[in-house]
């Protein structure tokens, strides 16, 4: 298995795990925190989504699939190509309202697609290329990677617990 295939494998786990965490919740649903203070599903999935997308569109030189077409207002948000979820207060994560679990399951789906397709052109030789300068050590393409995978398995599996708690 080349590294391609390893990491087309790895990220193509997470549609089915996104599509599990939201199917068949109702809007309000996705937009209840359990507890005062905490991450609501739809928040969860948006910002894993938007990471990935950030920071795809980062490596590849792409626009963000969030700032084409209507994807943000469907979340009730403008399309800020840097509004990705880092430091949002309670009230911004209670902001995310999607119409309906499937703007979620497309808007994942969307940027998935952009992902495998930059995936099935990799190369090992490519993971050691610097992507983000501003870290120390600098950032390269194969740590963005394995960061955007750990961040969306973390959130994914986070967004399954709320919706347990909200099914309970």
């Amino acid at each position: 298995m080349n590294v391609s295939e390893l990491l087309t494998e790895a990220f193509g786990r997470l549609p089915d795990l996104v599509r599990s965490a939201v199917e068949g919740l109702t809007p309000e649903q996705l937009g209840t925190a359990p507890a005062e203070g905490t991450n609501t599903v739809a928040w969860l999935v948006w910002h894993l989504t938007r990471i990935q997308d950030h920071h795809l569109a980062g490596v590849t030189g792409a626009d963000q699939v969030y700032v084409t077409g209507d994807i943000a207002q469907r979340f009730g948000l403008k399309p800020d190509p840097e509004d990705h979820g880092y430091g949002h207060t309670a009230a911004q994560v209670l902001s995310v309202r999607p119409e309906s679990a499937a703007v979620l399951v497309e808007y994942y789906q969307a940027v998935h697609e952009r992902t495998l397709a930059y995936l099935g052109g990799l190369t090992a030789g490519e993971l050691d290329r610097v992507v983000d300068e501003s870290w120390d050590p600098p950032v390269t393409l194969g740590v963005r990677l394995v960061s955007v995978l750990t961040d969306d398995l973390q959130h994914v599996g986070q967004a399954a617990y709320v919706r347990g708690l909200l099914q309970n």
